[in-house]
């Protein structure tokens, strides 16, 4: 068994570090695709240990941010209602729709509950089987198995009172729109460790050929972020771009085949909106026909709600890596914690509240031989 502890030795990572500046010979722009990876670079300081040819750019890999604000106006016209217990992670709550959010809703009498899975919401529908259950199924490929299951199991019991609303998006197409994009400046990828833990790797291979980037498969611990940083560098230098698997641990070339059986039991490919960045071809789930009495959106009649994002609320541009939270005008300012613009600031894994929280956008950066590299 090895220890978090492990990932976190100071003096591994000034060898990382030593190896990154010894090999890097002119700039390059990276992106962490997750954004618990995001979090993790701030914290420690990551991205102000490396050498200034290496940038890092935060990529869009917060399932919280990147859910649409159609979705959440569906999520709130569905939890307001009487004969409705709407389920959801905590992160959901305060993530702000058009003119409220589910805290708001559940101040105003609603039904709303935090659960900690979606099997939770399950034995709620059994529990209370004069209400209709919701359970807010939203995620990258780690959190699809898991809601997958809970509708298989729903349609096993016959429970008609329970039903999913689902906003699930898939990581490999919103590279390949990164990738296409005209002010795109990235040149290689740190894939999230979590995502290809179930899905395995098949799918970036292509990536890699088709846009020449390097795609390395990367954990979350300041060790494995400097590793995986360390090999993309590394390739760039050579002129190569190949996937490699820089978190073997817990990554398999071909993920987890029995969670991917129930995903494809369950769900069929779609076209899905990410938040501020648009709608992105074959980049979501939703239910396939066998399953489609347990999708909310039909069943509640909400397929209609269509939205548009607020214009001073710069989100999108910060999920597409353009900028930085730091140059948006209203972070820390109109837009804090408290009074969040946009899913960036409130969710725990968005670059804006990573920021905040690290105090990023006041403290000057200190001399890089002060900073601990894993502090």
């Amino acid at each position: 068994m090895r220890y978090l502890d492990e990932f976190n030795d100071p003096e591994l990572a000034r060898r990382l570090l030593d190896e990154i500046r010894a090999t890097t010979t002119r700039p390059w722009a990276l992106m962490e695709v997750c954004g618990g990876q995001t979090h993790s670079i701030i914290r420690h300081g990551i991205d102000q240990l490396l050498p200034d040819e290496v940038e890092l750019i935060h990529g869009p890999g917060c399932p919280v941010c990147v859910t649409p604000l159609e979705c959440i106006d569906k999520a709130l016209e569905i939890a307001a209602r009487p004969d409705v217990i709407f389920c959801s992670f905590g992160d959901m709550l305060r993530v702000p729709g058009t003119d409220r959010d589910l805290f708001r809703v559940r101040g105003e009498g609603g039904d709303v509950r935090v659960v900690y899975s979606p099997l939770d919401a399950l034995q709620l529908a059994r529990r209370h089987p004069d209400k209709q259950v919701v359970f807010f199924a939203i995620g990258f490929e780690t959190t699809a198995p898991a809601n997958a299951m809970a509708v298989h199991q729903a349609r096993r019991l016959g429970l008609a009172n329970f039903t999913l609303l689902v906003s699930h998006v898939r990581v490999p197409p919103a590279i390949e729109a990164i990738m296409t994009a005209p002010a795109c400046r990235v040149q290689g990828f740190l894939a999230a460790g979590h995502v290809c833990s179930v899905m395995g790797m098949a799918e970036y291979p292509g990536l890699a050929e088709r846009h020449g980037v390097p795609v390395v498969v990367t954990g979350f611990e300041p060790l494995d972020i400097l590793e995986g940083i360390r090999r993309t560098v590394g390739q760039l230098e050579r002129g190569e771009h190949r996937v490699e698997n820089a978190y073997a641990r817990a990554v398999r070339p071909d993920g987890n085949p029995a969670a991917i059986r129930m995903i494809e039991e369950v769900f069929e490919v779609t076209d899905r909106s990410w938040r501020g960045i648009g709608r992105i071809p074959g980049s979501g789930w939703r239910l396939n026909e066998a399953y489609r009495d347990f999708d909310a959106e039909h069943r509640f009649d909400v397929t209609g709600i269509r939205t548009e994002e607020p214009a001073e609320c710069r989100a999108g541009e910060v999920l597409q890596g353009l900028i930085k939270p730091t140059d948006c005008a209203a972070f820390g300012t109109t837009c804090t914690p408290r009074t969040p613009l946009g899913a960036t600031m409130v969710s725990s894994e968005g670059a804006c509240a990573a920021y905040h929280l690290y105090r990023r956008m006041s403290e000057p950066a200190r001399p890089r031989e002060e900073m601990n590299p894993v502090g």
